[in-house]
């Protein structure tokens, strides 16, 4: 009874999912905040620092795109619907904040794992290897998930405007490509850089990508791994309680 119970939760996510990337992902910002924003940063830093390797350059492309792809609708999913007053039907449905949020989690990952084919692309006709292609995968999957869930986490705050969540989303979202080694080395950071590195899972996925590409990594990979699981689970459920607390007023 409780499996079914379970199935039957599933499918209203897979419902929110659907829904979602109906109405929201299949549109052009997802693609220019989940792709060309972190090509323009990639072409500015490689102009500037032509020394550096590509293949560190594009595995801190690789990482920006599925870290921006996976935050760039989810924030707003939630102050939109409030402020077209669709918010109100849903969760007056039999569906509990943990499906809601889990279906806009699945669409955000969605994405996630399918626009960074576009600079996984542009690194192979460069000539850049994937050693170890089956990590590389599982830490794509699981940064997808970990980022989609910090999404929900930036859509928290009880505004129906989608601008006031977005300003704070990206007060979020960019330092944290700035402190999480994707332009220096986390090697090359002094210590204080290195300690606030640490708290950015960004910071795990593009070390676990730079393994991937060049067999090299600040930290151990299994630390990558557990690390980036540990956001996950850590993130989603910090989602949810923040959500039932602020979701009834946005109605």
């Amino acid at each position: 009874m409780q499996i079914n119970q379970y199935l039957d939760q599933l499918k209203r996510s897979l419902g929110i999912m659907k829904k979602d990337i109906r109405i929201y992902y299949l549109k052009g910002p997802v693609v220019i905040f989940g792709f060309l924003m972190p090509l323009f940063l990639f072409l500015a830093f490689f102009i500037g620092s032509r020394d550096m390797p590509m293949d560190f350059l594009i595995s801190g492309l690789i990482g920006m795109t599925v870290f921006f792809t996976a935050t760039a609708v989810s924030p707003v999913i939630a102050p939109w619907e409030a402020q077209v007053q669709t918010l109100e039907r849903l969760i007056s449905t039999p569906i509990s904040i943990t499906t809601l949020l889990f279906g806009d989690m699945l669409a955000s990952f969605l994405f996630g794992i399918l626009i960074p084919i576009l600079p996984i692309a542009l690194g192979l006709a460069i000539g850049i290897n994937i050693i170890y292609p089956l990590t590389f995968i599982l830490g794509i999957i699981l940064a997808a998930a970990c980022f989609s869930s910090f999404g929900l986490i930036l859509s928290s705050p009880p505004s129906n405007a989608p601008s006031n969540v977005m300003m704070i989303s990206s007060l979020v979202r960019f330092p944290l490509v700035f402190i999480s080694g994707i332009f220096i080395p986390i090697e090359k950071m002094p210590y204080w850089g290195k300690i606030i590195a640490s708290v950015s899972p960004l910071t795990y996925f593009t070390d676990l990508t730079r393994y991937s590409i060049n067999g090299t990594s600040y930290y151990p990979i299994q630390v990558d791994l557990i690390a980036i699981i540990v956001f996950i689970v850590v993130f989603f459920f910090l989602a949810v309680q923040l959500h039932k607390i602020t979701i009834y007023k946005r109605i």
